[in-house]
């Protein structure tokens, strides 16, 4: 490099190519998830990382709207080195764009989730793999319509604090019922479905198993990996992760935290061998900066979308 142009910045949008890593300074530069190029561009893409910035479905503190700005900041740590703990640059083999936010009208709320589920179909109809970055956790209901569509009812991997199986009308847009009415619309396969770090009780399982916060310390990380590969199989999954599954100790930035929650490290473990799983997509919701410190929270929820963009590039590569 140049003395007097030691390293490139703005690789959002002033990237050469949609693979390699960036390598410009973490504390400069227009920031996108991971320095990936900024596109509406899907050709040659295989994964698109994407902002839904709504919030209005909460049931304690709002904030979640300002999750992927959060996320896509405190991802500027991952600067192109080989990320760990894969040894690896993920996008010397995997094609990404930050495909940018949404786009709804903030006073029409009845109209989102149909702009979410459409706008992610015009994604997945391009054969890309969609990475979300919510949001509230009713984002991933409008999210599982679109893929499902594409793969048919889908294995649901949800980290959580919440089982999400409230009762729901039909109707309402709520954070806290997007489980229960996905299970009887035949978005999910129930009995294919896992959630992890449950700390709240509902009136309904809907079938899904559950592995409480309490239980995921006692049997410990390589059981549980065993007990999530054993019950989704070899189904086609979706992963959510609600940030608050973890311990506000961890993730306080978050709108309905739970205590005795998985530690980063716990989570980030359980997730990193699952690789074998069948992922047609994901999402991590719930940050909200607003209640962090420190971008402890924005960070947790940016290494979570960083793991998973390792997991498909290492299938990728074979």
């Amino acid at each position: 490099m140049s003395p007097t142009r030691p390293r490139p910045t703005d690789n959002a949008f002033l990237g050469s190519s949609l693979k390699g890593g960036s390598h410009e300074p973490t504390y400069a530069g227009a920031l996108s998830f991971m320095r990936r190029r900024y596109s509406r561009d899907l050709a040659g893409v295989d994964a698109a990382v994407w902002g839904i910035p709504f919030d209005a479905a909460v049931s304690n503190r709002p904030g979640a709207r300002f999750g992927p700005q959060g996320v896509r900041r405190a991802s500027a740590i991952f600067d192109g080195d080989p990320q760990y703990p894969f040894k690896a640059d993920p996008f010397e083999t995997l094609a990404v764009v930050d495909y940018g936010d949404c786009v709804f009208d903030y006073g029409r709320n009845a109209d989102i989730p149909a702009c979410i589920e459409t706008q992610a179909r015009e994604i997945l109809d391009q054969d890309v793999h969609l990475f979300s970055i919510g949001g509230d956790h009713f984002v991933t209901y409008p999210l599982l319509k679109a893929h499902a569509a594409k793969h048919g009812p889908l294995a649901l991997v949800q980290f959580d604090a919440h089982q999400d199986t409230w009762d729901d009308d039909g109707d309402r847009i709520d954070h806290g019922t997007f489980v229960g009415r996905a299970v009887r619309e035949g978005l999910i396969d129930a009995e294919k479905s896992i959630q992890i770090g449950i700390r709240t009780h509902a009136p309904e399982t809907c079938g899904i198993e559950i592995l409480t916060g309490e239980e995921v310390e006692m049997l410990g990380v390589n059981s549980v990996v065993d007990l999530v590969l054993d019950r989704v199989g070899d189904r086609k999954a979706y992963m959510t992760f609600d940030i608050d599954c973890l311990d506000p100790a961890f993730a306080p930035g978050t709108g309905t935290p739970v205590a005795g929650g998985l530690s980063s490290r716990e989570a980030l473990m359980i997730l990193r061998r699952l690789g074998s799983l069948d992922f047609v997509g994901g999402d991590v919701v719930e940050v909200a900066p607003a209640y962090d410190h420190a971008d402890i929270t924005s960070i947790a929820g940016a290494t979570v979308a960083q793991h998973y963009l390792g997991l498909l590039a290492e299938k990728r590569s074979g």
